[in-house]
């Protein structure tokens, strides 16, 4: 059968998502979570949190069945933290399926991947999407049903098809010192009528301009956390962020705290429309579905 090649991120909730929908379309749940377990093991040997069995070599061996042409196989990068480890990620998988193959390909950027058209489609995190291509307007940009429009058509022929419900908030979080300050409801129209720093991750500068707009940010000055300190606590110091959350929870630890969700973070489907065929057509049916419960809703 025909097999479809998928650029897919090599590591992280994205990678998770991915492999947890394909899974439940092809009933691949052992596959899953057998490259799953793999790769937490490996990063919390990559952040010193386990202890490895075996030399790097020799793990990296023995997650690989040559036999068998569809089993999962990984490969060697250098981590970002301090010491630079070796760290096993993801490569790729050959997935079988009624209608169509799946094969898996790790690309540290699948969003880019796609715009230099290597492959027709793939699965990135839609915050790469604000981070690339969006247009920054003066109004904000508001949740994904509207990244699309936002997509310059002369400037990739990439678009958002889906989300795949593994949503995560882009939030807005303030001491009560400054809160009090402006005497306001922690929202877009707080950090319009505030001026001063703003914490936010770094190599997120596009993308909280564009769910904030340019407008709010004029007299906003960008602080990023050092690679040893969280964003949780330089918004402390700072006063006014915005960073990711879940619960909150670690939030209010450090005295914080949460305002408004600006924007959802999650998984999303990606299309180059100029390398669609009719067997990349059959993989999107294949992981497509109105059983996703996303916060993206393109029409």
């Amino acid at each position: 059968m025909t097999s479809v090649r998928i650029a897919v991120p090599r590591k992280g909730r994205p990678l998770e998502a991915v492999l947890e929908r394909i899974a439940s379309r092809t009933g691949r749940t052992g596959l899953a979570d057998e490259i799953i377990s793999t790769l937490r093991y490996e990063k919390a040997i990559a952040k010193g949190d386990q202890q490895p069995d075996a030399p790097v070599y020799d793990r990296l061996s023995s997650y690989s069945d040559a036999t068998d042409p569809t089993a999962p196989e990984y490969t060697l990068m250098r981590d970002d933290r301090q010491s630079m480890p070796r760290r096993i990620v993801f490569d790729s998988v050959r997935i079988p399926s009624e209608t169509v193959d799946l094969e898996l390909i790790g690309r540290e950027e699948p969003f880019r991947a796609l715009r230099k058209h290597e492959f027709a489609l793939g699965f990135d995190s839609a915050d790469l999407v604000l981070e690339e291509v969006v247009r920054l307007d003066p109004e904000p940009l508001t949740d994904l049903a509207a990244l699309n429009e936002r997509i310059d058509p002369l400037d990739t022929d990439v678009r958002v098809h889906t989300g795949l419900g593994d949503t995560v908030y882009h939030t807005l979080l303030a001491t009560p010192a400054v809160a009090d300050e402006l005497d306001a409801d922690l929202t877009r129209e707080f950090v319009a009528e505030y001026a001063g720093e703003l914490c936010i991750s770094p190599r997120y500068e596009r993308l909280v301009t564009a769910v904030l707009g340019t407008a709010a940010i004029e007299g906003i000055d960008f602080r990023y956390p050092d690679r040893d300190r969280t964003e949780e606590d330089l918004v402390a110091e700072v006063g006014l962020g915005v960073y990711i959350t879940v619960s909150g929870s670690t939030a209010r630890d450090h005295g914080l705290l949460v305002g408004d969700r600006l924007f959802p973070s999650e998984t999303v489907l990606l299309e180059n429309a100029a390398e669609m065929t009719a067997h990349a057509e059959r993989a999107v049916d294949l992981v497509d579905g109105a059983d996703i419960e996303t916060a993206l809703a393109i029409q």
